[in-house]
């Protein structure tokens, strides 16, 4: 069977973009099946692509190819990759820190820049267009790689895996009774706030479900949120409108309001500048 094509990229659907990714892989194999990921991811925003492969890709077949597409370095000399996952999957993407998950999680064994003269669009007047190598390169390749008119080592030249693009990343602190971590991502649609402390970790610093514990949110090092918070498995423990500390679907603490919006209700934000400490 022919890998899956799986795509995210920050494009939404508010004109033909993603419609014309699609058709080009279409013209190079009608048979290829194209699922969306997310078209949501914010604009610009590698660090969120670099979540959101490490949040979905593992409950795909194996094989499966990747298609991730948030590059504001489009048309300059940055490097546009196919890589290899320890785990069996492929991304095609610029590498921009796209891949800072995977190669930190998972680890990627191998890493190979597209050769634009053999896996790039042509024939279609786009061959000056600088400004959409999601169409015209990403695309074109991914639909060549999947259909099997070319293995990975057709893809173009191999580099270094030492050498892909990162993002930081920040460990948490865990004592006895106390954890120190930042807000990692969040999940847009609910308003939660997802943490870089995993639950494990958080457990075997003495927490236990139906604590609470107190939360205090600092941002830029200023004080935004401080009270108890029940802690638990789910948001339904909570009472509607409660602020509840919960074990989210990757297996890391993450806060939320029942029926409600951490992030909206309480302005809360993600990256390191967001930190949190969660004592006894």
């Amino acid at each position: 069977m022919k890998p899956i094509l799986v795509y995210q990229t920050d494009f939404t659907y508010a004109e033909g973009a993603v419609c014309a990714m699609y058709g080009v892989v279409k013209s190079v194999d009608r048979e290829l099946e194209i699922i969306d990921g997310t078209h949501e991811i914010p604009k610009f925003d590698t660090w969120s692509a670099s979540y959101r492969l490490y949040q979905s890709m593992s409950f795909w077949p194996k094989g499966t190819i990747f298609v991730s597409v948030v590059d504001p370095g489009v048309g300059t000399p940055r490097k546009a990759c196919v890589a290899q996952t320890a785990d069996g999957y492929f991304v095609v993407t610029p590498d921009n820190g796209s891949l800072t998950h995977l190669k930190a999680w998972v680890g990627i064994t191998a890493i190979r820049e597209i050769d634009e003269e053999v896996n790039r669009l042509k024939g279609k007047g786009t061959e000056d267009v600088k400004v959409f190598h999601g169409r015209d390169l990403f695309s074109y390749c991914a639909a060549k790689f999947a259909s099997g008119l070319i293995n990975f080592e057709g893809v173009g030249p191999e580099y270094p895996v030492e050498e892909i693009v990162m993002h930081p990343l920040h460990e948490p602190e865990i004592g006895e009774g106390i954890v120190h971590g930042i807000f990692e991502i969040n999940d847009p649609n609910f308003g939660n706030d997802w943490t870089n402390i995993p639950t494990r970790d958080f457990l075997s610093a003495g927490f236990a479900y139906g604590d609470t514990p107190l939360l205090t949110v600092q941002h830029h090092g200023e004080e935004v949120f401080s009270r108890r918070v029940l802690f638990h498995q789910s948001f339904g423990y909570a009472q509607k409108g409660d602020v509840v500390i919960y074990n989210n679907e990757l297996m890391r603490i993450s806060i939320a309001v029942n029926q409600g919006s951490f992030t909206e209700e309480y302005q809360i934000g993600y990256g390191p500048e967001w930190t949190l400490t969660i004592s006894k």
